[in-house]
């Protein structure tokens, strides 16, 4: 079965960057669509980003579109977001999820199985 596991977060100045990373075990990742979601304290999770399991379709909230970027290293079992300009309000806990689908609206990635999750934090 397979089960994921975020890394990358941590403390960021606003206007940073940072890379998290979603790495898959237990299975082969690229068979999967990957979702990234995030919840902020006191508000509900949301949906970020997604990629297919081929890359060929790839999807942005626009609250993130023209800063983040996600991509895919199959050889490597893992995705990644690449997160530039962060704001203040980019605060949050960042999971990965196993989709059954990416489509072009990331308000519909229907889960299979999360990651536990990292904090990425921006703050001066």
């Amino acid at each position: 079965q397979l089960q994921l596991v975020e890394s990358g977060g941590g403390l960021v100045q606003p206007g940073g960057s940072r890379r998290v990373s979603c790495s898959g075990s237990g299975s082969t990742l690229e068979y999967y669509a990957i979702g990234w979601f995030r919840q902020a304290p006191g508000k509900e999770r949301e949906g970020v980003s997604c990629i297919s399991s081929s890359g060929s379709t790839i999807s942005y909230a626009d609250s993130v579109k023209g800063r983040f970027t996600i991509s895919r290293d199959n050889a490597k079992n893992t995705v990644y977001l690449q997160m530039n300009n962060l704001k203040p309000e980019d605060t949050a806990v960042y999971y990965c999820a196993a989709l059954r689908y990416c489509s072009a609206s990331v308000r519909n990635m229907p889960p299979l199985n999360w990651g536990q999750g990292t904090q990425v934090t921006v703050s001066s």
